[in-house]
Formats: structure tokens, sequence, C-alpha cells
């Protein structure tokens, strides 16, 4: 974990993000002591969101593949 000055974390902006990006968190310490975590926010996705498939299959086969494993 990298810790940066108040100033320096100013003029080096997009290298802080970097940082903290690449290891989960970046420390920036005022001149009067006090510490602030920067932490990147973890990007939420939805568990149906999957990749597609390429398939020579139409609707209507999926249908009826649905329904017949419903009737079993």
């Amino acid at each position: 974990m990298h810790v940066y000055t108040y100033s320096e974390a100013r003029q080096k902006f997009a290298k802080v993000l970097e940082q903290a990006e690449h290891t989960g968190k970046v420390l920036i310490r005022r001149k009067d002591g006090r510490t602030f975590a920067l932490i990147p926010e973890k990007i939420v996705s939805s568990p149906l969101d999957v990749p597609s498939i390429k398939t020579n299959i139409t609707t209507q086969e999926i249908v009826d593949t649905v329904r017949e494993g419903r009737e079993r």
C-alpha cells in the first residue's frame, strides 16, 4: 500500500487512481496528520449477466425444449 501526501496526490491524481486500482488501497496524508484511504469500488454485475453463444437453433426449438423439460 502506498502513502501519498495531499499535494503529491493532487499533482499525480491519475497515477494515484491507477495505484489504488492495482493494489486495492492508497492512503493520502494531510499536513495535519490525518490520513484518508482511497479504495476502488467493486464492479457489481448481475449473476444473470452471462455471455451469449452463437448457435443455429430457433426460438421455437428452445421453447419446445423447455416445455419438454417441464413435462418430465
